[in-house]
């Protein structure tokens, strides 16, 4: 079926996780619209990286549909779900990139994968993705143990943009980097999505983040979800929310006074 462009690229219904007899998710619902950035928040042991895994197939979730771009994910198999895949793109937690590989490799990892283009056009796009998210032309041929944890981060973007996708999935991305990279990145984030249109599911604790570059956030608590903006979620009354948003930290991220 063909995606509406004013459908939710990301439709959740029902999802249920969980690990033995813990349940995580308990029948969640969730629409993400295309061209915003969400963030999703939550407590340590909340799921919110097992959400993405079930939104991108890595977890098979115990009950509930996940539609992305207007397919149930769980009805798409081979090649139908090589198609799916390419219209995404992930950066994990501290980049994952392969350490046995140069940057450049690193990037032309999916370019492999899902094309059968040329090693020369794969170099081109390389050295594009690498100008795109503010990496020096040399970095391509370093390894990403040469790398800061800011390069590394901009290294492993590059790669989940190597196959230009309409929707980019950024798990911690600011994690482990100082004040002034993490802000950097933010700017990368916001530059990246208004300039190519991109929808973002953004897995973040970082309140500054989210101020910065976040339309909605979600946030998972008590094994449930409750979206909305900033201002709509401090004048929730959960516990966890209101310590979260409203809570000395959160005002000082949020620029209000304590």
């Amino acid at each position: 079926m063909a995606d509406d462009k004013d459908d939710p690229v990301i439709k959740i219904r029902g999802l249920v996780n969980g690990f033995g007899s813990k349940i995580i998710h308990d029948h969640i619902d969730l629409d993400v619209k295309r061209g915003e950035v969400l963030g999703v928040v939550g407590g340590s042991g909340s799921g919110k990286s097992v959400l993405m895994r079930s939104i991108i197939s890595l977890i098979r979730p115990r009950e509930g549909t996940v539609e992305v771009f207007g397919q149930k994910t769980s009805d798409v198999e081979g090649n139908g779900m090589r198609k799916l895949e390419m219209r995404w793109g992930v950066l994990f937690q501290e980049g994952a990139l392969f350490s046995s590989q140069t940057v450049a490799e690193n990037i032309q990892v999916p370019l492999r994968e899902y094309t059968s283009m040329s090693q020369e056009l794969m170099d081109e796009i390389a050295a594009m993705k690498l100008t795109m998210v503010g990496l020096p032309e040399d970095a391509g041929g370093k390894y990403p143990a040469e790398l800061s944890g800011g390069m590394k981060k901009r290294a492993g973007l590059a790669r989940a943009l190597a196959l230009d996708p309409e929707l980019l999935f950024l798990d911690e991305p600011t994690a482990g980097l100082d004040p002034i990279s993490a802000n950097q990145f933010d700017e990368l984030i916001n530059r990246l999505q208004e300039t190519l249109g991109l929808t973002v599911f953004l897995v973040t604790h970082d309140l500054d983040t989210l101020r910065a570059v976040t339309d909605r956030i979600a946030v998972l608590v008590n094994k449930k979800i409750v979206v909305g903006t900033i201002d709509e979620l401090r004048k929730n009354d959960d516990p966890w929310i209101k310590d979260y948003f409203s809570g000395v930290r959160g005002r000082a991220a949020l620029g209000m006074e304590t």
